[in-house]
């Protein structure tokens, strides 16, 4: 029976005695076409969370806009997405015919989120179309829940640099939402994944060596992401400022750890394990985003004591 699964996500599923028991449930869920339910889902979002990769294997996250509709699914077997990404965006010069995309559908207010990624099939001036590879859904864990509307913005300048940088770390330590990109070569099971990560304000921790560290908490246990990161540590990274429209893409590299591996890791509550995230070139795109949100209602499941 062909594997759902890489060898990364088989090396990590493994280590924490799942191996068997995700294998037959992702054998059921993840798909080579959309539900109908998942097509109507797409149709319903203002935005849309994008994974690409450069030339160099570097993967980035984005995020693409537009009114309801804006995205949607000619048949079971594609997506089309009728927005285009603005110029200063790394994506814009990742969507050449056959390139790899993770899309993320994510419905804030009712906490729904699908996933599917694949190649780039169509590309042309009003948008692009991607062909289904994997198609699933995921539970609605850690996702703070925010009601959105429409809201004219000025879009501000770019500004960038490399490493940790004041300009963008106060947004980070307030954040309770992290969009993360990363991506496996293999052609038959890899492809390029983009993930929601949630947790209480400032979740995601600054330590004094210069890293971000991620809390990893109880999840559905198939380890898309760090399977990816286990080889290919190389990830793009996505915080979207909820009040200005400001987004942040950060190049980075990660590396896993898991309780008792070592010394000195940072304690975060309800952390299973933790990624280490040291931050290379970014990118602070002031007031890209037309959404306004309102205030978070947070998750149940968010972990107490942060």
């Amino acid at each position: 029976m062909n594997s759902p699964f890489h060898p990364g996500e088989h090396s990590l599923q493994a280590r924490s005695g799942v191996r068997e028991k995700v294998e037959d449930f992702g054998s059921r869920v993840i798909r080579d076409h959309m539900l109908e339910q998942h097509r109507e889902f797409f149709g319903l979002l203002p935005w849309l969370l994008v994974g690409s990769v450069d030339e160099s294997g570097q993967p980035h996250a984005s995020v693409l806009w537009g009114a309801p509709g804006f995205v949607r699914s000619p048949e079971a077997t594609l997506l089309r997405i009728n927005a285009r990404p603005e110029a200063d965006d790394p994506l814009d010069g990742n969507l050449e015919p056959d390139s790899r995309l993770g899309l993320l559908g994510l419905e804030l207010p009712t906490r729904r989120r699908n996933r599917m990624n694949g190649p780039v099939v169509e590309n042309d001036d009003g948008g692009f179309t991607v062909a289904v590879h994997q198609s699933f859904g995921n539970c609605p864990k850690y996702i703070q829940a925010r009601e959105w509307r429409p809201e004219q913005r000025s879009s501000g300048p770019k500004e960038q640099g490399k490493g940790l940088d004041q300009r963008w770390l106060d947004l980070v330590s307030r954040s309770d939402t992290l969009f993360i990109a990363s991506q496996h070569s293999d052609p038959l099971v890899g492809g390029v994944d983009v993930s929601h990560r949630g947790g209480p304000a400032g979740f995601v921790r600054l330590s004094n060596d210069g890293q971000l560290w991620l809390p990893d908490y109880s999840g559905n246990l198939m380890f898309n992401t760090l399977g990816n990161l286990l080889l290919e540590p190389r990830c793009g990274l996505l915080w979207v400022d909820f009040t200005t429209g400001d987004l942040l893409q950060v190049e980075a590299h990660a590396t896993i750890h898991w309780p008792g591996e070592s010394l000195g890791l940072p304690t975060l509550p309800g952390a299973e394990r933790l990624i280490a995230l040291r931050p290379g070139r970014w990118r602070l795109r002031r007031g890209r985003l037309p959404l306004a949100f309102d205030s978070a209602q947070p998750s149940p499941f968010l972990p107490q004591g942060l």
